[in-house]
């Protein structure tokens, strides 16, 4: 049987989970498919230049990387069961800003509770990281292959400011979000009503293959947030999947409103996340003015490194050291594009819900340079016309 799509990913993918999710609930035709498979490394490795997942192969042989582009292809390109982009724009706003905190925000729990709790851990992550990596290989090289990736992955896991010092507030704050989201999805199906939007294939992208995949994050999900692992299970059906709010519609809110417990989450951006923003395009344009990239070059240059440094911010009483990584400049810039498109009245209601939950510098921290994406890279662009 010929699929529409071939989709490499794997299950244990943080990214691999929001592009997953977005085309069960699009009803897509597609095949899960391995990178070890032999048609990666003939065809979409020479293509693409680099190891990576998510990766998505049309029937046509069009060749699609990164979660961002491919829910970009297919809202461009199929019929849409659920389009990810609400067309009002407080909803907008709301969907790209809970993309960026559950792709990246998110990713110190995600990180931590994956790579810091070996004695529940362990054997399933080395289990699933050998049987996705070296299906074939004996259960000795599975082991020795899924070891080195864990030393790998720990090693991303300090990068990401996750140390002896941040631990108690990773966790602090952590738990705090799980709380507010119960709160939410135990009243709402999806972020904004009886549909997935952008927003929730952010935050299913830590909230599922790391948070409520593994044995420890999951068991902590399922004792203290059991609607958001309902929630979880919801994201990766095709159906809406929601009985048990009885009575609810399958629709947006109405009236591009936004519920009491979507402010308290979107306020918890603004504690949470929105410091490492700021610091971050503050390393980011003092690194640009020192190097000067050409427009064009690669972001993470001949390497193609995700980092270009590390930049420090204050967080919960501790300071946090983290890995600038200028894929999230393109995130950010998702957001504040959005915001530029809007009407004036459009922008003055979103105006005063991003002042009401301490948002309002996510749309005015901006880098000096753009980051676009062109052949499956990031690449530096010219200056912000913003600017």
């Amino acid at each position: 049987m010929t699929h529409d799509i071939i989709f490499y990913s794997w299950p244990v993918s943080l990214y691999s989970g929001k592009a997953r999710s977005y085309l069960i609930k699009q009803g897509a035709d597609f095949q899960d498919v391995s990178p070890i498979h032999e048609s990666y490394e003939k065809v979409i490795r020479p293509a693409i230049g680099r190891w990576i997942i998510p990766v998505m192969q049309t029937a046509d042989g069009e060749i699609v990387q990164d979660g961002v582009d491919i829910i970009d292809w297919y809202e461009q390109n199929r019929a849409l069961r659920y389009p990810a982009y609400p067309a009002t724009p407080r909803h907008l706003l709301v969907s790209h800003i809970m993309e960026i905190f559950g792709g990246e925000g998110l990713l110190r729990p995600a990180m931590h509770y994956r790579w810091n709790f070996d004695e529940t851990n362990l054997d399933f992550i080395i289990h699933q990281f050998g049987s996705s990596a070296l299906p074939y290989g004996s259960a000795e090289e599975r082991h020795a292959l899924a070891e080195h990736a864990a030393g790998r992955m720990r090693n991303a896991c300090t990068a990401f400011g996750v140390n002896e010092q941040t631990i108690p507030q990773v966790e602090a704050s952590y738990v705090e979000t799980l709380h507010e989201l119960q709160a939410h999805f135990s009243q709402h199906p999806y972020l904004l009503g009886g549909v997935p939007s952008l927003g929730d294939y952010g935050l299913v992208a830590s909230l599922f293959a790391h948070l409520g995949r593994d044995p420890y994050p999951s068991a902590l999900m399922k004792s203290i947030a059991p609607s958001v692992y309902r929630w979880t299970e919801r994201m990766n059906k095709p159906n809406a999947d929601f009985s048990e709010l009885v009575g609810y519609e399958e629709a947006l809110i109405a009236d591009d409103a936004i519920p009491d417990s979507l402010l308290t989450l979107l306020k918890r951006v603004a504690a949470d996340y929105l410091p490492e923003i700021k610091a971050m395009v503050a390393f980011s344009n003092d690194w640009l003015a020192d190097n000067k990239p050409a427009q064009g070059d690669n972001v993470g240059g001949i390497s193609l490194g995700r980092g270009i440094g590390m930049c420090s911010f204050d967080w919960r009483g501790v300071t946090v050291k983290a890995v600038v990584m200028p894929y999230r400049i393109f995130m950010l810039q998702r957001i504040q594009d959005a915001y530029d498109g809007l009407a004036d009245e459009a922008r003055a209601s979103v105006d005063a819900l991003l002042a009401a939950t301490g948002l309002s510098d996510i749309i005015t921290t901006r880098c000096t340079r753009r980051v676009e994406r062109a052949n499956h890279l990031e690449k530096w662009a010219g200056d912000n016309p913003a600017d």
